[in-house]
This record gives C-alpha cells, structure tokens and sequence, in this order.
C-alpha cells in the first residue's frame, strides 16, 4: 500500500500486475508536469491508466510500465518493440 502525501491513513493499493507491461500512449504525458494515458494488456484485455514519465512523450509512443503508483497510475519509460509484440491501436500507431 502506499501512502498519498498529504493525507494521513488514506493509501493507494499499488497494482503490481501492470508492472513490465507493454502499452502505447493513448494521450501524450508531460514529464513533470502531468501524466498522459496508457492502454495496456492485462488480464485478458485491456484497460487504460494514467501514464507519468520523466519527460514529454508522444501520442502513440510505445511504453513499458515500469511502476505502479497505486489506483490506475503506472510510471512508463519509451520502450523500442523489437519483437513487434506490443499492442496496436488503429489510427495511432
């Protein structure tokens, strides 16, 4: 469980599921400044968190989940598919 800065006995179930997960950014993250959207595959489908990075990526960027920071937020990193095995969203990528 994590703890939300700022409000004491309230935390987040981290998903740990989601870590190592390759997706594509449905909506551009900020860096810093603001997270994006992810769609991944997970459990047998799909589902979309809020995607935070160091820096700026693009639309359409492919990502591996890399942490989760609780409820539907996962920390990404651009990811190269070299094995063509991450998902395709049509009129994205």
């Amino acid at each position: 469980m994590m703890a939300l800065p700022g409000k004491r006995g309230l935390s987040l179930a981290r998903d740990e599921s989601s870590i190592g997960c390759v997706g594509v950014l449905t909506v551009g993250t900020r860096g810093q400044k603001g997270p994006g959207e992810v769609l991944i595959s997970i459990r047998g489908g799909s589902e979309v968190f809020l995607a935070w990075s160091d820096g700026p990526l693009p639309k359409g960027a492919t990502v591996l989940v890399v942490e989760s920071r609780g409820e539907r937020a996962v920390d990404v990193i651009e990811w190269e598919d070299v094995l063509g095995d991450s998902p395709r969203i049509p009129g994205l990528t």
